[in-house]
């Protein structure tokens, strides 16, 4: 009979605990916003937005570009809250979406199909257990769906970020990923084309925020891309260069000072060439001696910059690493102060069942 009541009792906490992580997961699952930037995606959305909700998110947003399509309605019927786009291109739904979302996470998908809905736990995790502000999924990690064109700009992108950011990222530009509001509501983002995502990358690392990469699955995109692969790889390029200016000034300064002294050496070759066949040229060797000399100059206060944007990150650093020691200080106080109140109840109902006794 003991043994049964054992087994009983052992049962009944087993069942309980599965409930307390059912209530676990569900409140996390509201703690998350779901956006999906669209534009004409009527083959693919239902699908998205159906696969969330299958998952219990409930918070899914739809920001439409002005869709031509069915795309509005069919999210409408599938579940999600649909905001027609103020502004035009991916970048200004992204900064749209951020400013209207209220969840402790945002996770950002695109809604033509080429991502897994059922992958978006992965993302969550390491935000979840506190080891990164910034997810971003790695299309990469299983070869992914990508033209030969695509793959090389990626790649080259991805190394010019490394380079000029000291971060060493996969897949920078990928369109599933997962923020938490502490980050966001810190980005001053202001692209908005498909940059967005190269801009978002960019804020974290300049913030001192920590990003993760998890593996995830890419897919065929169903229907015509938005994506024009030579402007837009060109304006992402000029976005990594153009806002590594307040993050690493060295790369920044240091490429104009190149150019210059470039520029010089191959006037001072002619003008060396040309004088020793008896010509000289007075303007074009004091044209050579100015570029050398300022492109010498830009170095040295792209080097100065570096080192007061180096003292000033260690300085920020600090600060986020005090005020995340003060939330933890904070939040074991609120535990202890709890834990003081549930004991000093106990203490109360059993002193009343003892008087009543």
């Amino acid at each position: 009979m003991k043994l049964f009541f054992l087994s009983f009792n052992f049962l009944r906490r087993m069942r309980e605990r599965e409930q307390e992580r059912g209530r676990e997961n569900e409140e996390r699952k509201d703690d998350v916003c779901i956006i999906i930037p669209t534009l004409n995606e009527e083959a693919t959305i239902g699908e998205v937005v159906r696969g969330f909700k299958e998952q219990g998110f409930r918070n899914i947003l739809v920001i439409d570009g002005h869709s031509t399509d069915r795309t509005r309605e069919i999210a409408e019927s599938a579940g999600a809250k649909v905001v027609v786009q103020e502004g035009k291109g991916k970048g200004a739904a992204v900064q749209q979406a951020f400013k209207i979302a209220d969840a402790r996470i945002f996770v950002l998908i695109d809604g033509d199909g080429t991502y897994e809905p059922s992958e978006v736990e992965k993302l969550l995790e390491p935000i979840f257990s506190g080891e990164a502000e910034h997810v971003i999924g790695n299309r990469f990690a299983y070869g992914g769906h990508f033209t030969l064109i695509h793959r090389i700009g990626n790649f080259a992108l991805n190394k010019l970020f490394a380079f000029a950011y000291g971060v060493k990222l996969n897949d920078i530009l990928s369109g599933y990923r997962a923020l938490s509001r502490e980050l966001v509501e810190e980005m001053e983002l202001a692209k908005e084309g498909f940059e967005i995502e190269a801009e978002m990358t960019i804020e974290t690392v300049k913030k001192g925020f920590r990003i993760a990469e998890v593996p995830i699955k890419y897919g065929k995109r169903k229907g015509r891309s938005k994506l024009h692969t030579f402007r837009d790889g060109s304006k992402i390029a000029f976005t990594l260069y153009e806002l590594v200016k307040t993050h690493n000034p060295l790369f920044y300064f240091g490429i104009i000072g190149l150019l210059f002294i470039i520029v010089g050496i191959i006037s001072g070759i002619y003008v060396v060439m040309e004088w020793l066949k008896g010509i000289s040229h007075t303007l074009l060797t004091v044209f050579t001696s100015l570029m050398i000399i300022s492109g010498v100059q830009i170095m040295i206060f792209g080097m100065l910059a570096d080192l007061i944007v180096s003292l000033q990150n260690k300085t920020i650093e600090e600060l986020r690493r005090q005020r995340r020691e003060m939330a933890k200080k904070n939040e074991r106080e609120h535990v202890a102060g709890d834990i003081r109140v549930e004991s000093a109840s106990s203490r109360r109902a059993r002193s009343a069942r003892e008087g009543e006794e």
